[in-house]
């Protein structure tokens, strides 16, 4: 029986690890997004335009649901394919949260409007997903 102190050095290890998935996904995502212009938009979630501010909210967000991801399914995660199907999941779960619900509320915009804008948003969450799953494995793995 695992002791209280191995429990949580296997949650840290698990968080840790999906922090670099969520980041390694974060990247790919957001350089597909700066390719678009959108970090400016994502700047304006905390009142700024700037580019750089619009990446560095990126990639917190991504730390953290890269960390939420390897709270939650670290534990089943634990081969590529698992890791992979959890991250595409939750990668969906987030565009659902993300763009269609919780950014359009903080921008006064309509909520879970689907459009063109949004669907690309759907392919890179789910790309974002998939990176973060498999990176996940990897780094719990190497």
């Amino acid at each position: 029986m695992a002791t209280v102190t191995q429990r949580q050095e296997t949650l840290q290890a698990r968080v840790i690890a999906g922090i670099v998935g969520g980041l390694a996904g974060g990247l790919v995502f957001g350089l597909m997004m700066a390719m678009m212009g959108m970090m400016p938009m994502i700047a304006s979630m905390v009142g700024s335009q700037s580019a750089l501010v619009g990446w560095l909210i990126h990639l917190a967000i991504s730390a953290f649901i890269g960390a939420t991801f390897g709270a939650i399914f670290g534990g089943t995660s634990t081969n590529y394919a698992r890791g992979l199907g959890f991250g595409l999941l939750y990668g969906a779960v987030w565009w659902v949260l993300g763009p269609l619900l919780i950014m359009p509320a903080m921008l006064g915009m309509p909520l879970f409007m689907i459009n063109g804008m949004t669907l690309m948003s759907l392919v890179g969450h789910l790309i974002y997903g998939a990176i973060l799953g498999l990176v996940y494995v990897w780094y719990r793995h190497r």
